[in-house]
């Protein structure tokens, strides 16, 4: 099997400006923030970014990278709205396209597919065809005389997620209590790109845990990076849980440029080791 190991700046390096990247997880749920932050280090600019959001579409957003935003949610659970989004949102900075849930999902797995579209009752009956008006309906073929929504399929140019255990050659492994749609981003895009706590050998894969774990397959897989710590602040249960207070800090990095800027120069200055390092320093000065 080919070894598939990579570093992070090596995966954004096959990142172009103006692409279409989808960014697994779920809200603070396993993100890959190690390669959202080399991202933030990069000089790309004008992406569309594909997300169930959390502080991925927020720093993002105030890195002025994103153009047009296509998601479901954007939230850090305990804070309803990620505060960078939501300035972003307000201001009119980027373009966006909000969909239910669902057909979100249902766009990511037409484009796994290579479909044109898919046919879902999701969205109908609500303001999602009024606030997306390029939206179409289907009639049913067979005679029923049902109208359906046709979600356009999702393409992405490339997919960034995270998981708990990966092998060298793109087999990835979840530990925590759902798979969320990391696999349908990586059917989706031309290039996916795994990050991971640990890169294991194959057979370590499924010598405790059921083979159901094994979400990815090495056939859709570009490109794997090891990188502990690699989904922080988000959680990566079991591994470990959100930290609650780094999110407290970043929150308050939106309340004011300055604000912003001292948060960046802290923990965005330097590479990963350079920011795990602010992390475990502030980790070690919370009071007990």
């Amino acid at each position: 099997m080919t070894d598939k190991q990579m570093s992070a700046r090596e995966v954004v390096g096959r990142l172009r400006s103006g692409m279409t990247i989808g960014i697994g997880g779920w809200a603070v749920r396993r993100k890959p923030m190690s390669l959202v932050r080399e991202v933030l280090r990069s000089d790309l600019t004008d992406l569309t970014i594909v997300s169930y959001g959390g502080p991925d579409v927020g720093l993002l957003c105030a890195a002025g990278k994103v153009r047009k935003l296509v998601f479901g949610f954007v939230t850090l659970d305990s804070v309803p709205l990620d505060p960078h989004f939501r300035a972003a949102r307000q201001r009119g900075e980027i373009e966006v396209a909000e969909y239910d849930e669902g057909m979100l999902q249902w766009g990511l797995y037409a484009a796994g597919l290579r479909l044109p579209f898919l046919p879902t009752r999701a969205g109908l009956g609500s303001s999602v065809q009024v606030t997306n008006p390029g939206l179409r309906t289907v009639a049913d073929p067979y005679g029923s005389g049902e109208e359906l929504l046709a979600m356009p399929a999702i393409h992405l140019d490339a997919a960034l997620v995270h998981m708990n255990r990966a092998d060298a050659a793109g087999n990835a492994q979840f530990l925590g209590p759902d798979p969320y749609f990391d696999d349908l981003y990586c059917l989706a895009a031309d290039q996916a790109f795994v990050s991971c706590e640990r890169i294991v050998p194959t057979a370590e894969l499924t010598a405790e845990a059921h083979p159901a774990t094994l979400a990815i397959k090495r056939l859709v897989v570009d490109g794997v990076v090891e990188a502990p710590n690699g989904a922080h602040f988000t959680s990566c249960v079991p591994d470990y849980d959100v930290d609650t207070r780094f999110l407290g800090e970043y929150v308050a990095s939106a309340a004011s440029p300055q604000a912003w800027a001292e948060f960046q120069q802290k923990y965005l200055s330097g590479d990963e080791d350079d920011y795990q390092r602010a992390v475990a320093r502030g980790a070690e000065a919370r009071p007990a």
